[in-house]
């Protein structure tokens, strides 16, 4: 069964709506990504945020308040009109919610535990609610008042690809009529350590599958979709995911895994290699990961396919990630052309040679690939295009 993509909603580094993000992804604008300190000790690091303030909690749900449910609001509320028409036409209990996270409310909780650690109590705002895996879904199911299906998954950097291909088994199974699905991340200290202790973050802007690369960036987004079975010019044609567990942080260096998820994408959408216009690289900028990306690409595309890594502008937004990245596309489709591979040019001879988007590219074949790849050799690929 088809799921189209009726409306979307994102925010991240790139902008704060569709038309703002739009108009810096395909000029391949790296303004977002900003050098601050503060978040590592004695570390000046790039990180993808975005800036300004965000939409207030609505008033009898204050203790829903995180960055990260304001966030997730400020997507919804770009696809509100679209929501509410979708719970008048199929009911409350038609409608699902499936995010993907891996932060949650996590900030304001090590902000309450390093109060208590201080004062010997916690501070009278805390709940630890707030960091709950499942916090976002439950926000967004109080606030609209909605009583389908409503859940979290967190897979690492596949959570939000995870969700939509989720979203899409609702439909399928006559669960849902329609599904709020995406996911949201935060910028917080707790990741930002966690990452950097694994001395996987850059100190530069990231450099995805350049000799030089160095590391990851990371960022934060919320991106949400409304998927039906309501006909739409947009659809997700096909997924498919594989679990190589190789090792619990480093990827299976062959990308056996990576290329077993794009295969099963293509198989769902029964098309060919040969009809992928574009491809939407995991592209971390890590050692590991480009290398094992670049294979499994250059073994699934022996032609070639155009070809770019989003991270340089937007950041990893890991748990976003998978979702943030199927929006790029979706976001192709609405203009006609590729996002631009931004990097220092720089190629590593001991990868195979890859079909880099240049900025202006134009689409010409309108079946998109993204693919999203995580810890635990969790992969997952998606593939986005023009609805049937």
């Amino acid at each position: 069964m088809t799921a189209y993509l009726n409306a979307l909603g994102v925010i991240c580094a790139l902008g704060r709506d569709k038309r703002e993000v739009s108009r810096s992804l395909f000029a391949g604008d790296c303004s977002g990504m900003r050098a601050e300190s503060g978040w590592v000790p004695e570390r000046v690091l790039p990180v993808a945020g975005v800036h300004g303030e965000l939409a207030a909690i609505p008033p009898g749900l204050e203790s829903h308040r995180s960055r990260n449910n304001q966030l997730l609001l400020e997507a919804a509320l770009q696809i509100d009109d679209e929501i509410r028409h979708a719970i008048q036409t199929f009911g409350a209990s038609r409608i699902g919610i499936v995010l993907g996270t891996s932060t949650s409310g996590i900030d304001e909780a090590s902000r309450g535990i390093a109060h208590y650690l201080r004062e010997k109590q916690f501070p009278g705002d805390y709940d630890y609610q707030q960091q709950e895996l499942g916090a976002p879904a439950n926000f967004l199911a109080e606030w609209l008042q909605l009583s389908g299906p409503a859940y979290v998954i967190s897979t690492a950097c596949t959570s939000s690809a995870r969700a939509l291909m989720s979203a899409q088994r609702l439909l399928d199974l006559g669960v849902c009529d329609a599904v709020i699905c995406g996911g949201v991340d935060t910028l917080c200290k707790l990741t930002l350590n966690g990452f950097s202790s694994l001395e996987a973050v850059s100190a530069q802007r990231c450099n995805p599958f350049s000799a030089n690369r160095n590391g990851i960036n990371i960022g934060e987004a919320a991106v949400l979709f409304l998927m039906s079975k309501t006909p739409a010019t947009v659809a997700l044609l096909g997924s498919g995911a594989s679990c190589d567990a190789h090792h619990i942080s480093a990827p299976e260096p062959t990308g056996k895994g990576a290329l077993q998820a794009m295969g099963k994408a293509l198989a769902s959408a029964k098309l060919a290699p040969g009809q992928i216009g574009y491809l939407n690289l995991h592209g971390t900028a890590t050692q590991h990961n480009d290398a094992m990306e670049a294979l499994a690409v250059a073994a699934l595309f022996p032609d070639g396919v155009a070809c770019s890594s989003t991270k340089p502008m937007s950041g990893h937004t890991l748990g976003a990630a998978g979702a943030l990245e199927a929006a790029f596309c979706w976001l192709s489709l609405a203009e006609g052309l590729v996002p631009p591979h931004v990097w220092d040019g720089q190629a590593d001879p001991e990868l195979p040679v890859l079909k880099w988007a240049q900025p202006g590219d134009t689409l010409e074949k309108r079946c998109l690939m993204s693919n999203s790849f995580a810890f635990g050799g969790n992969n997952v690929s998606l593939i986005i295009g023009d609805a049937p």
